[in-house]
């Protein structure tokens, strides 16, 4: 079979690491006791608290969708709110999952530069709130990596927590390519989680060489009580849970998940300077494994007509390239060259 060429759409297009799938085949090697009682389970729940050096609570669920809307609803009540950017995948890329499973919480979408939330944006969305003729706001949600591809650093992260705390509110952290964020801040996990003031984070392997199956990783144990039964009530507790553990563990040992979004970023890093070097504009600084650049849309289907997929992430003319761990010189070289063909293609048109 010949492999597929990498796509540039999303991280999501990548098979899976050689690790996990060793792992996973090692894990259908014979019987294992149901619903997270087995061996690997334990241990990766004790390799988390490890790695984030703290006494955590630990949940397997199948996707992000569900990690990010059952930690929400666990948090919220159906009369709360959740803060978050306007770019936040939670409020628009989740089919309003978070509003489903927390029975009516909203989500209060602000602005803020470079997919970061600003403060003072969210200090006048709280203005607008009319005491009991609104939502009271109880989240401040924010998304590392950001979906514009940029890093919260530590500092940034804990002056949200403290804006948050002085407000009554928590700190909840979309990890989907929280991999990438660490490989780029070069930090220990505590420094832009706990010790940071996030109360729970969806800590993602999906868009970093697994199949399936993110973690929901409670800091603050005291918001954690029964989340076991709302998972169960919202289909996410795994019959045979072994099979999105023992991926996990392998992406665990050994710093295989930073590896793999170290991996992930540099490809980015590549590709962003091959593209300046045929006069693209990167809109966003690249600080992780996505690429945003501007295009008009005579260009982007020329582009598509050579066999690249790719997302318009932002109207009217924003397009985003995600690299994955597996991206090579050989995939970025194909794209760079087809860039440079319909560049001058594009050229001579003129």
């Amino acid at each position: 079979m010949t492999a597929r060429r990498q796509e540039f759409a999303s991280d999501n297009t990548a098979g899976l690491c050689l690790e996990a799938a060793a792992a996973l085949a090692e894990a259908n090697a014979g019987a294992a006791a149901s619903y997270g009682d087995d061996d690997r389970t334990r241990r990766l729940c004790d390799r988390v608290r490890e790695l984030f050096e703290i006494d955590c609570d630990v949940f397997l669920v199948f996707n992000g969708t569900a990690a990010n809307a059952l930690a929400l609803a666990q948090l919220c009540q159906p009369f709360h709110s959740v803060i978050c950017h306007e770019y936040a995948h939670i409020d628009n890329d989740e089919c309003g999952a978070c509003e489903f499973y927390t029975g009516g919480s909203k989500l209060i979408p602000t602005g803020g530069a470079k997919g970061k939330i600003d403060l003072r944006e969210v200090e006048a969305a709280l203005a607008r709130q009319h005491e009991l003729h609104s939502h009271k706001p109880r989240v401040i949600s924010l998304t590392q990596v950001t979906e514009a591809g940029t890093v919260y650093a530590a500092d940034e992260i804990r002056e949200i927590s403290v804006f948050a705390k002085k407000r009554g509110m928590f700190l909840h952290m979309d990890g989907a390519r929280f991999a990438n964020a660490i490989a780029k801040l070069r930090c220990a996990p505590k420094e832009i989680t706990w010790r940071a003031g996030v109360e729970v984070l969806c800590f993602g392997g999906t868009k970093n060489g697994l199949a399936a199956g993110e973690l929901v990783v409670f800091f603050n144990k005291e918001c954690s009580a029964d989340f076991d039964y709302r998972a169960k009530q919202g289909g996410h507790l795994v019959s045979k849970m072994r099979f999105l553990a023992a991926p996990w563990l392998a992406l665990l040992d050994n710093d295989v998940w930073l590896k793999n979004a170290r991996q992930a970023n540099e490809a980015a890093f590549k590709l962003a300077s091959g593209l300046r070097s045929c006069d693209a504009e990167i809109v966003f600084p690249v600080e992780s494994n996505a690429v945003f650049l501007r295009l008009d849309l005579t260009f982007a289907q020329k582009l598509r007509e050579r066999g690249w997929d790719f997302y318009k992430f932002i109207e009217p003319n924003i397009y985003r390239l995600m690299c994955a761990w597996s991206t090579s010189e050989a995939d970025m070289s194909a794209l760079l060259s087809d860039f440079g063909e319909a560049r001058s293609c594009a050229s001579a048109a003129r």
